[in-house]
């Protein structure tokens, strides 16, 4: 560099240009050709537009523009990117101006830096106009060139790590913004890494009790699980090697905000829940080797039913391709399994980005867009024109497209999902500011609290002598959150009302399904009852009545249902006795000695063919209507549902395999394919070189240019089943092979 910008501190300055010795050697690996004077010229440039100006850490301002390209070196964004990432700031902070810009580093870079800055020049009105507009402006920027939306997400990338320097007020601000703009957008574009670390640093500040409750909770999980991924790693690694396949493998541990929503937002689970806390990307060099990779995988581990997802074929929105399976481990330990080729992997990490990374010419800001920002341009066609507050009401492209953003009065952003009223507002704000609540208005105009806020609306909560919240409030509401801080005002502040009311409403609602209110005097439904619901006290049920955490109809239905079920169970009992007396009298079948059921053999009993059960099979026994015993797999999906049902909790029976279960069974499995000439050929050849005979067989072709087969073939036992589906499996465009049942 032929000038040097020093601060007087020599240990900040050494710090300083070795970061932008980083930068410089960063950018060189990946354009070899560039230019360092002209690096080296912009660096200088921003750093004395900056001056003496310090950060609220006390580092030199230019620190931060220096870490925002450094951010987007990842993303090995082009020299025009990275010039306007070092000067983002100047047109807002310094006296610099667009025409200085241009002037010596080009219009492009000029526009670039433009579109990301902040309008301070401006007068508004209030904060959400200010922030209404940023957003417009941003979006339409977007629209010519996304690299100005990338700068933008790595200066908020940075900002956020060094969130710790700001005032409390601030730091849940700028996390608030970040989850509920910045992500969204940054997944919108495909960049996961930078997504996933705004999600967890906007966590951090939002919710820091959820977010250190799950990092001790990942570290202690992985003490136990110490050394399992890169065990399963190298198994697979070895297995595929050979098999002449070439891969590279990785491990990851799920990111601290995913499992976040997880466990707390949407599924309410506990951490061991969590069945893809861990996951190994096997990444392969073409796409025929995905599939081929996926079967070599459930051959070597126990799939998981259900959990198989191809995103190679359905691509997710934002251009994600992936196959993800969930397997069982040792010790029982779930994991996932990601498999893509080298492709789909930059686009998974890069999104958006990888359209400069991964082409042999970097692209200027008037090429053509990629076909992923089409969503963008649609929306601006229509609103070139339109003021910033009516862009913003129109913003309902598929990144908010269940949610609504609307703003308080301050220009603080509040989301809420779509159909949301001012009472969820409200209570979005603060319990104290629900309960307060007596009206609202909307952009200035007295609304109902019924309303239905719609994008960009400035809400304002009105308060005047409140007695409290109203009950109908519990059914207006959208969000649950305004629900439960409703509902744990009336059970906080009247529960001897509660109580009351509850107790009238109850025994009117049983009575009108004509069953008498003494009922609640019996202890075995009573008991029943509470149990099921619950509670520990008939007046706890009253009371969750009277506030609004149960309804009297369900109670009183609840009352009704165990009364009819604790009379069927006496009637139930009877007629399988009878069942089972009679069973014993018939004839039964010549292989009926290969099982015991209750530890009584000779029963005439027949083997389902929903599930097929083979000898070694895991079995249970049904009492059907005339006959005999029904033999079905203990794992049978059908087992699985009926002995939900109280009413036929008699009828089912232990069974066992007993002896020498002399002969063949038959049972039936589906096989998803990659559809091919000659499968079905190898298939059968298979098949015919193993001797195993086949009672049924069908092949299907499906849309999506899969094929499904179908047969049933004659085992002697679940050993030779399974010799024959692991042989099976290692036919070439075999996806996933099921049992009948399953």
């Amino acid at each position: 560099m032929n000038e040097r910008y020093t601060t007087g501190n020599n240990e900040l300055d050494k710090t300083l240009y070795d970061r932008y010795a980083y930068l410089v050697e960063t950018v060189r690996s990946y354009i070899p050709a560039l230019n360092e004077e002209l690096l080296d010229d912009v660096f200088q440039f921003a750093a004395r537009f900056h001056n003496k100006t310090l950060r609220k850490d006390g580092s030199p301002y230019i620190t931060h523009p220096l870490e925002t390209a450094i951010i987007l070196t990842d993303l090995a964004m082009d020299t025009d990117t990275i010039i306007a990432a070092l000067l983002h700031d100047v047109l807002e902070d310094t006296r610099c101006t667009y025409q200085d810009i241009a002037a010596r580093f080009g219009g492009t870079v000029a526009d670039l830096v433009d579109g990301v800055t902040k309008l301070t020049t401006m007068r508004y009105v209030s904060k959400e106009d200010h922030q209404m507009e940023n957003l417009r402006k941003m979006l339409m920027a977007m629209a010519k060139d996304i690299r100005v939306l990338l700068i933008k997400i790595a200066d908020r990338l940075h900002n956020m790590r060094t969130i710790e320097y700001h005032t409390e007020k601030k730091r849940r601000e700028k996390s608030r913004e970040t989850m509920q703009i910045y992500a969204p957008l940054a997944h919108r574009l495909g960049i996961s890494k930078i997504k996933m670390e705004l999600e967890d640093l906007a966590l951090q500040r939002l919710d820091p009790v959820a977010y250190k409750e799950i990092q001790e909770g990942l570290t202690e999980r992985m003490k136990d699980e110490a050394g399992f991924l890169e065990q399963v790693c190298a198994s697979v690694s070895e297995r595929l090697g050979e098999l002449g396949l070439k891969a590279e493998l990785e491990s990851r541990v799920k990111q601290i905000y995913a499992i976040f929503r997880k466990m707390y937002a949407q599924q309410h689970r506990a951490l061991f829940e969590i069945y893809d806390l861990f996951a190994i990307r096997v990444i392969v060099d073409t796409l025929d080797n995905c599939y081929t990779v996926l079967g070599i995988v459930h051959e070597m581990f126990h799939a998981m039913p259900g959990r198989l997802k191809d995103y190679i074929s359905n691509p997710r929105p934002n251009g994600y391709q992936s196959l993800h399976t969930t397997v069982i481990g040792r010790k029982g330990t779930p994991f996932e399994i990601q498999i893509r080729t080298m492709d789909m992997h930059h686009t998974a990490e890069y999104g958006i980005a990888a359209h400069w990374k991964y082409k042999d010419k970097v692209h200027s800001a008037d090429a053509r867009l990629d076909e992923r920002l089409e969503w963008v341009r649609m929306l601006l066609e229509s609103q070139q024109d339109t003021e910033a507050e009516e862009f913003i009401k129109s913003f309902r492209v598929d990144l908010f497209e269940d949610e609504v953003f609307v703003f308080t009065p301050k220009g603080d952003v509040v989301n809420l999902p779509a159909g949301a009223n001012p009472i969820d507002f409200a209570y979005a704000i603060h319990s104290a500011v629900g309960n307060r609540t007596t009206g609202a208005k909307v952009n200035g105009h007295i609304v109902p609290l019924g309303y239905q806020l719609k994008n960009g609306d400035i809400v304002e909560v009105l308060s005047h002598n409140s007695k409290g919240p109203s009950r109908e409030w519990i059914r207006m509401v959208r969000t649950n959150e305004a629900r439960n801080k409703i509902k744990q005002w009336f059970k906080r502040e009247r529960r001897e009302e509660n109580i009351h009311q509850g107790r009238a409403e109850l025994e009117a609602e049983i009575k009108r399904g004509g069953i008498s209110p003494d009922t609640l005097k019996q202890e075995d439904v009573l008991s029943s009852l509470l149990r099921k619901l619950s509670f520990a006290t008939i007046d706890d049920l009253c009371g969750a009545i009277g506030y609004g955490g149960i309804s009297a109809q369900k109670a009183a239905n609840r009352i009704r249902d165990e009364l009819i079920r604790m009379n069927r169970l006496q009637t139930d009992k009877d007629v399988v006795e009878r069942m089972i007396e009679n069973i014993r009298k018939a004839k039964p079948p010549s292989n009926a000695s290969a099982v015991v059921v209750d530890e009584l053999d000779n029963f005439q009993i027949k083997y389902s063919r929903c599930c097929a059960p083979v000898p070694d099979d895991k079995i249970i026994g049904f009492v059907t209507k005339g006959y005999g015993i029904s033999i079905h797999r203990a794992d049978c999906k059908n087992v699985i549902s009926a002995r939900a049902r109280e009413e036929d909790a008699g009828r089912w029976l232990t069974a066992r395999w007993v002896g020498d279960a002399a002969g063949l069974y038959e049972t039936g499995v589906r096989i998803l394919c990659m559809y091919r000439d000659d499968l079905t050929m190898d298939i059968s050849t298979v098949m015919a070189a193993l001797k195993i005979p086949m009672s049924s067989y069908s092949a299907n072709v499906l849309s999506d240019g899969h094929s499904l087969i179908n047969m049933v073939m004659r085992v002697k036992d679940l050993e030779q089943y399974e010799f024959v589906i692991n042989k099976l499996r290692r036919v070439p465009s075999v996806l996933e092979i099921t049992r009948s049942g399953n």
